[in-house]
This record gives structure tokens, C-alpha cells and sequence, in this order.
């Protein structure tokens, strides 16, 4: 299946890489994003494993084990959009992700 990560999915990598280089350590912050590769690359063979969200059905949510975070993702077709990765301990957004 093909990826496609949305905008706001590219910038939560993006925080999520400064974050962690700066206030832990770069070796944390590759191990972190070892682990969301890792994730997304179990999504793109296996999409329809993680649940979907009680408010938007077509949206599913694949928690990170290990690290605080869950991605967000929709199927459509032959691809899947990665729409948002969340920290766990942040408070859900007032809309779904998109």
C-alpha cells in the first residue's frame, strides 16, 4: 500500500524529532523514530489491525508501544494517509484528526 503523510502529520515528526533532540538526547530521539517506522511500516501491511475511533469510523488509531504516542491513519483504496501522531498524554484535539 502506498503512504501518504499529511501535512500535519510531517510537522508532528518534525516537533517530535526537535523535542526529543533537545531536551533528551539524539539517541532517544532515533530510537523514537525507529519505533514510529516501525509502526507505520506494521500499518502498510496490515491496515485494518488498529481499531477505529468511536467519532470518525474511518479513522484508525495505532498506539506506539514503548513510547507515548498514537498515530492516526485512514485507509482509502491502495493508501493510507498518516494523519496525525499524537502524544498520548496531550489532550485530543476538539475535531478528529483529518
Amino acid at each position: 500500500m502506498k503512504l501518504v503523510y499529511s501535512r500535519r502529520a510531517l510537522a508532528d515528526l518534525n516537533t517530535i524529532a526537535t523535542y526529543y533532540t533537545a531536551s533528551a538526547s539524539p539517541a532517544i530521539a532515533q530510537s523514537i523514530g525507529r519505533r514510529l517506522e516501525s509502526v507505520i511500516e506494521r500499518i502498510s501491511h496490515a491496515p485494518e489491525a488498529s481499531p477505529r475511533l468511536s467519532q470518525r469510523s474511518e479513522v484508525r488509531a495505532a498506539t506506539v508501544v514503548r513510547y507515548p504516542f498514537r498515530i492516526f491513519y485512514r485507509v482509502r483504496n491502495d493508501t493510507i494517509d498518516i494523519l496525525h501522531i499524537r502524544h498520548t498524554s496531550m489532550r485530543p484535539p476538539a475535531t478528529a484528526p483529518e
